[in-house]
């Protein structure tokens, strides 16, 4: 399994995993796509960029996650309320992934607006992972 791919799934196994998370998003709110006709709120896993960020003596990588957070709430609390848990979730990320190990996991940003076509909120939660 590439970093990346061992990234991924650590942060799915650690999100479907968090009861208070569940409780918002249901057992079924995380999704590798948006569907046609999801059941809101939900996160789905969103553009993701791996770069080399070697050293002269050990491989590395830098990866660029987007993380979407959507809501049919008249306003934007319930994004909010998600991206909060979602942080604190994403902090306790074990630092051993499958044949790779986490060094950092930061948040970069946190863009949320709503849609003008489906007046759905959307939260982008931007994520820079290294791995070794």
């Amino acid at each position: 399994m590439t970093a990346a791919g061992a990234l991924l799934k650590a942060i799915h196994q650690r999100v479907s995993g968090d009861p208070a998370l569940a409780t918002i998003i249901g057992p079924d709110g995380l999704y590798d796509r948006l569907l046609a006709r999801p059941k809101f709120p939900c996160i789905v896993f969103g553009d993701m960029e791996t770069r080399d960020y070697s050293t002269g003596t050990e491989p590395g990588e830098e990866h660029f996650l987007t993380l979407e957070i959507w809501s049919d709430a008249d306003g934007r609390r319930q994004v909010q309320e998600i991206a909060g848990l979602l942080g604190e979730v994403l902090a306790g990320i074990e630092p051993a992934l499958e044949g790779a190990a986490l060094v950092n996991l930061v948040m970069t940003g946190l863009k949320i607006a709503r849609q003008p076509k489906t007046r759905f909120y959307l939260a982008e939660m931007r994520l820079r992972a290294v791995t070794e």
